[in-house]
């Protein structure tokens, strides 16, 4: 089977880079599925846990925004941050999750930026997610 490389990387580090068979994730205009011999292709993301396909086995990387491009047998993901399953702090995660659920139950307080609670809780969400279904 073909197989193409994907590479993961953050401004901060490189999280991932090998050969795989397959890569989906959530584009801001839609779930996508990348196989070898994709054409070319450039999207930003949304907060998305990518699904990972390697070797008959499946795992998946919590990605919280960025970019990814499909070129010439390449797949690369530009992003904010990125976790693999093993890396992620459920409790932190848990933590983060509650204070931004906390925020926006509180509806009448002042100085509350709903726009950013709402980031907070999917990036939560997200990363519990990987690291439930890494």
């Amino acid at each position: 089977m073909s197989t193409m490389q994907l590479d993961i990387v953050t401004p901060e580090r490189k999280v991932y880079s090998e050969q795989v068979d397959m890569v989906i994730a959530r584009a801001v205009e839609g779930d996508i599925g990348i196989l070898p011999n994709h054409s070319p292709y450039v999207s930003p993301l949304a907060i998305t846990a990518v699904r990972v396909k390697k070797d008959e086995e499946e795992f998946l990387v919590a990605v919280s925004g960025g970019f990814i491009e499909v070129r010439g047998g390449t797949v690369t993901v530009l992003a904010e941050t990125a976790e693999l399953p093993d890396e992620i702090d459920v409790d932190r995660a848990e933590a983060a999750k509650k204070r931004a659920e906390e925020r926006l139950a509180d509806k009448q307080k002042e100085g509350i930026d709903f726009r950013r609670a709402e980031i907070a809780l999917m990036k939560a969400k997200n990363r519990l997610r990987v690291s439930q279904n890494g």
